[in-house]
């Protein structure tokens, strides 16, 4: 039926983000995404009209997924143990699969030297909401007296750097799990008084 997909739709966004992933945005062709996601390439051209376009569409389920579990992962009843587990998602997150998958969004930005903008502003949205629950997390009253040693705000930006920094780290040390909390860890240790 003309208009309608014949495809499951959430389904090929999990496969084209999963090659995405592995392969890399910037050489990932649409006949590649075809081949992983079973559905033929008109049909993709006919669906999201581009490579770009089906991206940002998986790109933005991907967000949503990655934000509830991060905020899942800030839910704890101090600040410290809120961070801890943030950090926890953060390095097993990075360090899933075999060979450990890394960072999807920092694969998406530095894969090409010609990032659009459409996909660098949605990239930056996945660390700017990511930086919003963070803060929103250490703007609530720790139930033991833990004090930050730093606004909220302030915060949160430097936990979402020092993030991107254990990211680069992964890359290098992809199966040292330890030197890659060691650096949240330095980061606990400067932020509560």
């Amino acid at each position: 039926m003309a208009g309608v997909r014949q495809f499951d739709e959430q389904e090929t966004f999990d496969k084209s983000i999963e090659l995405f992933w592995r392969k890399g945005y910037a050489v990932t062709s649409m006949q590649d995404l075809a081949n992983a996601t079973g559905v033929q390439r008109g049909s993709l051209y006919n669906a999201y009209g581009s490579k770009d376009a089906l991206f940002l569409r998986a790109y933005e389920v991907h967000t949503e997924r990655y934000l509830a579990k991060a905020r899942q992962a800030l839910a704890r009843p101090t600040l410290k143990s809120s961070l801890n587990s943030f950090f926890d998602f953060i390095v097993d997150w990075l360090l899933e699969g075999a060979p450990a998958r890394g960072c999807l969004s920092t694969k998406t930005v530095f894969g090409s030297e010609l990032v659009e903008p459409q996909i660098r502003d949605a990239v930056g949205a996945l660390l700017d909401g990511l930086e919003a629950a963070v803060r929103e997390r250490l703007s609530q009253p720790d139930k033991t007296g833990g004090k930050l040693a730093l606004s909220p705000a302030k915060a949160a930006r430097l936990v979402i750097t020092v993030t991107r920094g254990i990211v680069v780290l992964e890359r290098i040390y992809p199966d040292d799990r330890q030197r890659l909390r060691a650096a949240a860890d330095s980061l606990l240790e400067v932020l509560f008084e």
